[in-house]
């Protein structure tokens, strides 16, 4: 294999990586605690990009139970954004694992 092939190949290979970033951060994935009551989204550069927490879950005098519903939540999202960035850059790089 030439040495120009081969950068041809590397400069495709980054122009496809950076088309699929700028997917990622328009795709979104949602997690849910409590039933649906609290819903965080993240998008696939793995930011928050919105929260709901439904009234009915805020309790004043337990605010430990709301925290660690949030918290669940936004892990989840971040978890489920992280695998989806993941599953999309290995369509790009064919598994070669570059990190993003």
């Amino acid at each position: 294999m030439n040495l120009q092939k081969l950068m041809k190949q590397a400069q495709a290979m980054q122009a496809n990586m950076a088309n699929a970033q700028a997917r990622l951060a328009e795709k979104e994935y949602t997690a849910e605690a409590a039933g649906g009551k609290i819903k965080v989204t993240a998008n696939g550069t793995g930011m928050v990009t919105a929260l709901s927490i439904d009234p009915a879950v805020v309790d004043p005098d337990d605010a430990e139970f709301l925290q660690s519903l949030l918290l669940k939540a936004v892990q989840d999202a971040l978890n489920g954004s992280k695998e989806m960035a993941e599953k999309e850059m290995r369509k790009v790089t064919g598994g070669l694992g570059f990190p993003m």
